[in-house]
């Protein structure tokens, strides 16, 4: 009788392989118990339940910065960043312009909304339609509040400041993505007297905009404006869904800090970096 014999890696590697994988059922229960935390907010928030969100200052001034603008009868500058849509701080930048725009169409005050990217012009430009025709306003909206000045970093920052230079903003809005042009913005602004209200996920900017800035909106702030401006329950629950999971870890960094210190720790460490 003629029997072949093949080296083990190919019988192993001819084993169907495992329905499940052990070694992760750490992530899986973290997972689930992230999904059930966000889940829970969000049916308590749409049953009309109190979730406490700590005031962001910069946001609760939008309202006055606008109406210091209707006083004097000068424009609002608001700008989306410099990124494209695709970027996360430009989406929560032009829904943050949802709410200012919403605002000035209360007051009847100008707004200008210069932007370097053609789908963020079309975006805005719906945006603050929107926000018009919610605030009853849908006649006396102007598609050309929305400029497309410039498709270049520092031709950007060239035509926000010729902006700011002949059109005196009251109040300048600074939201999304900046870099090297945060601080030639931000400087003519205060040059030409504007309340600023700025805010990046940018660490690297959010010195020049503190410096400069009467409010900045720091990290996730911007992120969160969106939940904290609509108070939509979906919004609001993921928000306070993940401010529960942020304190979870810091938790659970805490015991196993402790327990490493006192040699216990093993257990929990390979549970953690299992893969």
């Amino acid at each position: 009788m003629l029997t072949l014999s093949l080296p083990f890696h190919e019988v192993t590697s001819q084993m169907p392989a495992p329905l499940f994988r052990l070694e992760r059922l750490p992530l899986l229960i973290f997972f689930l118990l992230f999904a059930t935390v966000i889940i829970l907010y969000i049916r308590w928030a749409k049953k009309g339940e109190s979730l406490f969100i700590r005031k962001i200052a910069g946001l609760e001034a939008i309202e006055e910065a606008v109406g210091r603008a209707t006083e004097m009868g000068k424009p609002v500058l608001f700008v989306p960043g410099i990124q494209e849509l695709d970027d996360m701080q430009t989406i929560a930048a032009v829904s943050i312009l949802g709410r200012v725009a919403r605002i000035t169409a209360q007051y009847e005050t100008q707004i200008i909304v210069p932007v370097n990217y053609p789908l963020v012009l079309a975006a805005s430009q719906e945006v603050i339609e929107q926000a018009y025709k919610e605030a009853g306003h849908d006649d006396s909206v102007n598609r050309d509040a929305v400029r497309y000045v410039a498709g270049e970093q520092m031709a950007l920052a060239a035509a926000i400041n010729g902006i700011i230079t002949r059109e005196r903003p009251a109040a300048n809005i600074l939201m999304g993505a900046f870099f090297a042009e945060s601080l030639l913005i931000a400087e003519t602004g205060y040059a030409a007297g504007s309340i600023q209200i700025a805010g990046t996920a940018e660490p690297e900017q959010l010195p020049f905009f503190i410096a400069s800035c009467d409010y900045t909106l720091m990290g996730e702030e911007l992120y969160a404006a969106s939940s904290y401006l609509s108070r939509e329950p979906v919004l609001l629950g993921g928000l306070k869904g993940l401010d529960f999971m942020k304190i979870f870890l810091v938790f659970l960094i805490i015991i196993g800090t402790v327990l490493m210190t006192i040699g216990a720790g093993d257990w929990l460490r390979s549970l953690l970096m299992a893969e």
